[in-house]
């Protein structure tokens, strides 16, 4: 058995064991929260129940009964009435009644495409009640008509659209619905080759491209329509693997959830694809990724894998905010041990769930945070300091490599603090100071001024208060440190101690601070008017559409 099969078998595995051990609630569902939940668990049952021979923990009969029973409740809560305006709709949040959820957008959007596939695959082990009311809920989503939508975005929404018009068009003989997909598919390809992907970094819909055109790829019976299906994935794939550290997306996020930071949870798809981490115990969204898969181009496998170099990966994106046609520039720096990068600008983000820059370590075991990173707190965001996300716009960045430096002039109308995100492991605290060994990766952290620490669960909150802070942060990896005749987080806090950077923040606002890996001389400052100039070596940097360089 080839070893992405296994990987997808354990998913499997796991959901089920899941699945079978979960009490069923008094209504016949196993959550009242979203309604694909239920759905993805129960796809995942009926699939172990038939394929899997390992399962002994449940009666392969019985296991296939509850997954039925489960699968039948889901069908009957859509919306079947074809005059209604959500006719073909699933409820989302269906508490505290089932039967009294309104019907909602977004479920069938995805859960409708994946019901094809999986009613393609497991029609011939389903008893003929659950096979006739998947047969009636498919036809039901087919004349709802949620695809037939315009493209406007370019977004996932649109992606799931265009892979809908393709599944539907070809199960119900709709050629006129399959030349609409055909056309949305070659437009979207050609926009995001030209124009990037404006849901940069956003996880969870990432995983909503990728399970749409290849649940596409799966089912489609024209080879033509085969072999572009196949450029967007492999497309979608070389993406992904540019930005991949064992498990890590490494650089900016325009959207995450909460298991996103500080720590890399929505884990799966890349488990089956690349397979060089640990799989987590926790799960947090399962969707198809034990069920659907295709093999990403071997030129994207090797980049992700092969980390023997450091790497810069520089790319432009065209995102429109509020009406502008915004370019915005990503920096990556990617070695074996961490990365670092992040966008030189900052826009608004949907429900401002945004990480502008950030360090990656690989995956870690027990739930350990891998991300490192300082911000203001904007819009969204939670004082508890257990959501570390929703960034401000009070932040000017430099990046080279791996150093960056942040200065954050704060006006006197938002709170005075900001909140840094360190990775739980091995820190010495020092007044204005941390240094920190995690996994194979040092860290070097100067702030401006005094800090307070915060325990949370696998990483510490940092919070540093005043109207004008700053932060310099470079990451040696262990190898290299060892070159230096660096062995342990002492001798690395002794030589990094020797080096702090020198804030001014009277008149000026201005970091100043030699690279110790580079030697380079590296100047951030803010100007009285508005904006920030970036120094390295005395020359200012400058980004282009496709390269970081210096002038």
């Amino acid at each position: 058995m080839c070893s992405y099969r296994c990987r997808m078998n354990e998913i499997i595995r796991r959901v089920a064991r899941k699945a079978w051990r979960r009490p069923l609630l008094n209504s016949g569902l196993w959550f009242h929260g979203d309604i694909r939940d239920n759905y993805y668990y129960a796809s995942y049952l009926f699939a172990a129940a038939v394929d899997l021979e390992e399962m002994s923990i449940f009666d392969r009969e019985e296991g296939k009964q509850l997954a039925e029973k489960v699968l039948y409740r889901v069908l009957q809560l859509q919306d079947t009435n074809p005059h209604s305006p959500m006719y073909g709709h699933w409820p989302l949040n269906l508490h505290p009644a089932p039967e009294q959820a309104l019907p909602h957008e977004l479920p069938v959007e995805l859960m409708g495409s994946l019901m094809v596939y999986f009613y393609h695959n497991y029609a011939k082990h389903m008893s003929c009640e659950l096979a006739e009311s998947f047969e009636a809920a498919l036809r039901n989503v087919y004349k709802g008509n949620f695809y037939r939508k315009p493209l406007e975005h370019y977004g996932h929404h649109e992606a799931k659209f265009t892979a809908a018009k393709l599944i539907f068009g070809q199960k119900y003989n709709d050629q006129e619905l399959i030349e609409d997909g055909r056309d949305s598919l070659r437009r979207t390809l050609e926009m995001i080759r030209k124009e990037g992907m404006a849901e940069y970094g956003a996880l969870p819909w990432f995983w909503h491209w990728i399970q749409a055109f290849t649940c596409a790829f799966e089912l489609m019976e024209d080879e033509g329509l085969k072999v572009e299906l196949a450029e967007m994935l492999d497309y979608l794939w070389r993406l992904r693997a540019s930005l991949y550290l064992k498990g890590a997306w490494v650089g900016a996020h325009s959207r995450g959830w909460p298991h996103d930071a500080p720590k890399d949870a929505n884990v799966l798809h890349d488990y089956v694809q690349f397979g060089d981490f640990e799989l987590p115990e926790k799960m947090p969204r399962t969707e198809y990724a034990g069920l659907l898969f295709r093999a990403a181009p071997e030129s994207a496998r090797s980049m992700a894998l092969i980390r023997k170099q450091p790497s810069e990966v520089c790319s432009s994106i065209i995102k429109r905010v509020e009406g502008q046609r915004r370019v915005l520039h990503s920096y990556v720096y990617i070695t074996e041990q961490f990365a670092a990068g992040g966008l030189w600008e900052r826009v608004k983000e949907f429900d401002n769930e945004q990480l502008r820059w950030l360090f990656s370590l690989p995956v870690r075991s027990c739930g350990l945070g891998n991300q490192l990173y300082f911000f203001h707190p904007g819009d969204g965001f939670d004082p508890s300091g257990c959501d570390p996300r929703h960034q401000s716009e009070w932040m000017e960045v430099l990046y080279h490599q791996n150093v960056v430096i942040a200065l954050y002039p704060l006006p006197g109308a938002v709170r005075d603090e900001v909140i840094g995100v360190i990775p739980e492991g091995e820190w010495l605290e020092e007044p204005e100071a941390l240094y920190g060994k995690v996994e194979e990766a040092y860290f070097a952290v100067y702030l401006t001024g005094p800090y307070e620490i915060r325990q949370q669960d696998g990483y510490r909150l940092v919070v540093c208060r005043g109207r004008r802070g700053g932060v310099v942060v470079e990451a040696v990896g262990a190898a290299a440190a060892n070159e230096r005749g660096i062995l342990d987080l002492g001798q690395f806090a002794g030589a990094m101690s020797q080096n702090h950077p020198r804030f001014t923040v009277d008149r000026e606002f201005q970091v100043d601070y030699t690279g110790i890996l580079s030697g380079k001389k590296f100047c951030l400052s803010i100007k009285d008017r508005g904006g920030s100039e970036a120094l390295i070596d005395g020359q200012s940097v400058c980004y282009d559409d496709y390269h970081y360089r210096v002038l």
